[in-house]
């Protein structure tokens, strides 16, 4: 299986190359260039009292209905707590009914036990996709309380299904879909987390922030951006071999024009890969005033995967506060 989809990125030209597309990326970058960020307060999922609400998904239109899903805690600052819950809108995400829990905790010894968080959603072979990352106890801890180090607390993303965006969500595994690499020297031996998906070239891909062991408590000023590929939704997903995007600490995608664009948090630049893959070529740079904090973009794409190159528009993101974190909407504006 790994190697015919090997082979399959090969014959599908995932080399690198650039040839031919110095028009497309110099439209992008004049694109890229006048792209400013406007915010708006939200209701429903707004700031809460003792609550916390981040890390949200894309945001899919089902209908005449806009979801988002997202972590919530009461009384924990963002971290590795937290449980995904959802929202639904009928105004373009500016007014919000919040829905529920729609996915808690997995079972006592399970990768999900501590909590589950940073979710995303796709719709594909008629059902509804909960991507998301979880986490477990410290192995060892006789409390079975989370302590956060650098060594064995390590995360995986799951997935669940649903035939509708409103659930139930089951999960299809009690393993993770995306483990953490083996070896400790490679990008992702520590944290796998921040799952976006797309489909495109007939594969689904699973776009991922990664953090290495070998970096230790250092490890979120060295976080990257990898992605893997599988023929299902479902997996089983193969990483490609290298990172793709340093500065990557939370992953914004969405199709620009012909390829893939993507939001560097830690640089604070808008990037684009022709190929989806090849960030570096033709590194962009564009740094971004005022960006979002851990933002999902709305995107058709999503639900209808004949939609190419819809550009960003708007989405939901986080502001950071302390106990109480809260969503937030924001816009682009062209200068």
């Amino acid at each position: 299986m790994k190697y015919i989809l090997i082979v399959t990125l090969s014959c599908l030209g995932f080399t690198g190359s650039l040839s031919g597309q110095g028009h497309e990326i110099e439209s992008v970058e004049e694109i890229f260039s006048k792209v400013e960020f406007k915010y708006n307060q939200l209701s429903g999922i707004g700031h809460e009292a003792g609550c916390t609400r981040r890390d949200p998904s894309d945001v899919i239109k089902v209908g005449d209905t806009y979801y988002v899903y997202y972590t919530k805690v009461y009384g924990q600052s963002p971290g590795y707590w937290g449980t995904l819950w959802y929202a639904t809108s009928t105004d373009k995400g500016y007014t919000w009914k919040e829905q529920g829990e729609i996915l808690g905790l997995g079972g006592k010894s399970t990768f999900d036990a501590q909590a589950t968080f940073t979710p995303n959603i796709l719709h594909a072979n008629g059902k509804y996709y909960l991507y998301y990352t979880g986490v477990k106890p410290t192995p060892g801890n006789m409390k079975r309380e989370f302590e956060n180090n650098s060594i064995t607390d390590i995360t995986g993303i799951g997935v669940a299904v649903s035939f509708s965006p409103d659930g139930p969500f089951q999960r299809i595994f009690n393993e993770p879909i995306l483990k953490v690499s083996i070896e400790p020297e490679k990008f992702d031996s520590y944290r796998v987390d921040d799952a976006v998906l797309l489909y495109r070239n007939g594969l689904f891909w699973l776009y991922y922030k990664g953090r290495s062991r070998s970096h230790g408590g250092g490890g979120p000023l060295h976080t990257q951006m990898g992605v893997a590929f599988s023929k299902n939704p479902e997996g089983p997903f193969i990483k490609y071999d290298k990172p793709l995007l340093p500065g990557s600490h939370e992953v914004m995608l969405w199709q620009e024009d012909t390829g893939i664009a993507a939001l560097a948090s830690l640089s604070n630049t808008l990037e684009y890969a022709p190929d989806g893959i090849d960030f570096l070529s033709n590194k962009l740079e564009i740094i971004v005033k005022n960006r979002p904090m851990a933002p999902g973009v709305f995107r058709q794409d999503l639900t209808d995967p004949k939609v190419r190159g819809e550009g960003l528009k708007w989405g939901i993101s986080m502001i950071h506060n302390g106990d109480e974190a809260y969503l937030i909407r924001y816009k682009v504006e062209r200068k």
